[in-house]
């Protein structure tokens, strides 16, 4: 069951890789890269990185929230919102936009979904990570 899981996951993730997640990966890579000319903006070209990294590869991982004391928080929470004002709101809307003509095929819905996941992080990066969706869920064995 885990071994078809996980097959599923890598045939999901290249169908990904070729129709969506390059262009994404290259997309954010490159705001990243131009975050991180000007000191003040470095965290988030390091968000952008990190969403990159998401982007291309995304079945089988998820977002969660980073644990943070307040003055992290705080920050965290500024740097959202200068980020929503700036980029978050048209990232939303073109992950958005790009997942709507995904839903027509059966093939494209779970590209859709993929696509619908990343809407959280780039609205609001700072301040969360990326995990293994198995570390979400404790692991159940099978009574033999």
């Amino acid at each position: 069951m885990r071994q078809n899981r996980t097959m599923l996951r890598t045939l999901l993730n290249i169908i990904w890789f070729v129709f969506a997640g390059l262009g994404l990966f290259l997309g954010y890579a490159l705001a990243g890269i131009i975050c991180c000319l000007l000191i003040v903006t470095i965290p988030f070209g390091i968000a952008s990185f990190r969403i990159a990294v998401y982007a291309l590869w995304p079945f089988g991982r998820a977002v969660v929230d980073k644990q943070q004391s307040g003055v992290g928080e705080a920050f965290s929470l500024v740097g959202n919102v200068i980020w929503v004002i700036v980029a978050g709101w048209w990232l939303a809307i073109g992950h958005i936009l790009t997942a709507i003509p995904l839903f027509v095929s059966i093939i494209g819905i779970p590209m859709g979904w993929a696509n619908l996941k990343l809407i959280p992080v780039s609205l609001m990066p700072l301040g969360k990570e990326i995990v293994p969706s198995d570390a979400l869920l404790p692991t159940y064995r099978r009574a033999a």
